[in-house]
């Protein structure tokens, strides 16, 4: 296993801001709460915050990140200047770590909403974006800004053994994909600059976002099961809008969308 090295990412990395400044850790609870502690300073705009392993890793809707110490990317990217909204933000880094990863596999990774990577078919990696309020006063307008934290997690260097029983049919990693072993200071410099390159799209033209997105959704115009507020929506997925989340053709009729913050996808009957 080679070590991730700050230096060696950083080395001609073709971005203008993200990775301007990288940090490495041995072992944390979760990058994401380094990554948030760095967000008070407006001028960490681009940082990333990585980590051999993490003891406390976290997904979406408290779900914890299983990873082994220097088996995957664990990497955490810190927005202060983004003016994304809440919606168009996530679809934006799931396009770009989907479109690194292809590139690091040879093969087309897919994307599953609202925040899973999927290669033939299993997941290999899952996206938590958390945002949070920052400014000189409470009482003060200016000088105020919304910092996203960008939690990214790959799964590298996995064996199927490495994954918990139950999670051995629906997981998988780049190596036991490709038959061969990943080098991840590559990985991580391709992902830096496909996050960038997105960033910038999506600030000038979010459609074109969309529409990749839509071109490796495994769920366009497949039958979806959501719940939402605690209630359950079938239906057929037509689409993403960058403001309003999923939308799906109702089974019962009509068409409604799903916000991505207060849903969560179900298996459909």
């Amino acid at each position: 296993m080679i070590s991730l090295d700050p230096d060696k990412i950083r080395a001609n990395l073709k971005t203008r801001h993200i990775g301007r400044k990288v940090v490495v850790y041995n072992s944390t609870a979760s990058t994401n709460d380094i990554a948030g502690e760095y967000a008070r300073n407006k001028a960490n705009d681009g940082l990333v915050v990585l980590a051999e392993e993490q003891r406390g890793g976290r997904g979406r809707g408290g779900n914890k990140w299983v990873s082994s110490y220097g088996q995957s990317v664990l990497c955490s990217i810190l927005l202060t200047e983004s003016g994304l909204n809440a919606e168009l933000l996530p679809l934006t880094i799931a396009v770009a770590t989907a479109e690194a990863i292809g590139k690091c596999a040879k093969a087309e990774a897919k994307i599953k909403w609202p925040n899973d990577i999927i290669l033939n078919n299993k997941k290999v990696a899952g996206i938590l974006v958390e945002s949070s309020k920052h400014g000189p006063s409470a009482t003060l307008r200016t000088g105020k800004y919304t910092a996203n934290v960008i939690g990214i997690g790959i799964n590298c260097h996995q064996q199927k053994t490495d994954f918990p029983a139950e999670l051995r049919k629906t997981a998988t990693s780049i190596d036991i994909e490709t038959g061969a072993v990943v080098d991840r200071i590559s990985l991580i410099r391709r992902l830096l600059v496909s996050v960038e390159h997105w960033l910038d799209a999506a600030e000038k033209k979010p459609q074109k976002v969309i529409d990749r997105w839509q071109k490796l959704s495994t769920q366009l115009h497949h039958r979806v099961a959501v719940i939402y507020n605690r209630k359950r929506f079938t239906g057929n997925c037509i689409g993403v809008d960058p403001q309003q989340g999923l939308i799906l053709q109702l089974d019962t009729g009509g068409i409604r969308m799903f916000h991505a913050a207060q849903t969560t996808i179900a298996k459909a009957n």
